[in-house]
């Protein structure tokens, strides 16, 4: 399987009160097409710090960052603007949902930013959101959702474009046990099924369990 996502000694240090911290300390990771890869740590550990190397959302970094066989360290803002259009997506702890628009449009939006027809992209919105099980909650806003439901919403919008690799930060952290587990298992199976890879942080052993792999951030440093 070819590499979709490759991290070469990466580094971050942050400046508080003239004290230098290191955060990353020469971070080494690959990640295979279709390969659902858990990145477990403490709150505190760097996860966030990780997927947001990863994810080209700040500066920073040392290393290499590979993306899809593009070399992302030196890219400039246009380059990783359109990488991250294109080939990443997103899931964070909170939704993120825009509140004025429905389930559907919050999963069409994001494709006709890259040029989707709306018939096309509706299509694939009410595909997705059915397979999430919530094809029945097409139209309601994300104020009548549960919190489950307005997970799903967010996991369907972070596939609508087919990215190559999925980065999500605690995706069911604000869940119950219960609804956690539930979102967690439709998230891997739609991954699996739409043959995306993906990085999944979590604090919680029991659904790293569930994933390919596991790799753990200690010391700034990842172990496998």
């Amino acid at each position: 399987m070819n590499n979709i996502a490759t991290l070469t000694d990466v580094r971050r240090s942050f400046v508080q009160a003239d004290i230098e911290i290191s955060v990353l300390r020469g971070v080494n990771l690959n990640i295979k097409a279709g390969e659902v890869v858990a990145l477990v740590g403490p709150s505190g550990s760097g996860k966030s710090t990780l997927l947001q190397a990863l994810g080209l959302l700040e500066g920073g970094f040392t290393g290499s960052i590979q993306i899809d066989g593009e070399e992302m360290a030196k890219a400039d803002s246009t380059q990783r603007t359109l990488v991250r259009r294109d080939k990443l997506g997103f899931i964070y702890q909170f939704h993120h949902l825009l509140p004025d628009f429905s389930a559907t449009e919050n999963v069409i939006l994001p494709q006709m930013i890259i040029g989707t027809n709306r018939q096309d992209a509706e299509l694939r919105a009410q595909k997705l959101l059915t397979s999430l099980g919530i094809g029945h909650r097409l139209s309601h806003r994300p104020s009548q959702l549960s919190g489950g439901e307005q997970q799903r919403v967010a996991v369907a919008r972070a596939l609508a474009n087919r990215p190559k690799l999925i980065l999500a930060d605690e995706p069911t952290g604000n869940l119950d046990e219960k609804t956690a587990d539930i979102v967690l298992n439709q998230f891997l199976d739609l991954v699996r099924n739409e043959g995306s890879a993906a990085l999944v942080a979590t604090h919680n052993e029991r659904l790293a369990q569930k994933m390919d792999r596991q790799v753990y951030l200690h010391n700034g440093v990842l172990e496998f």
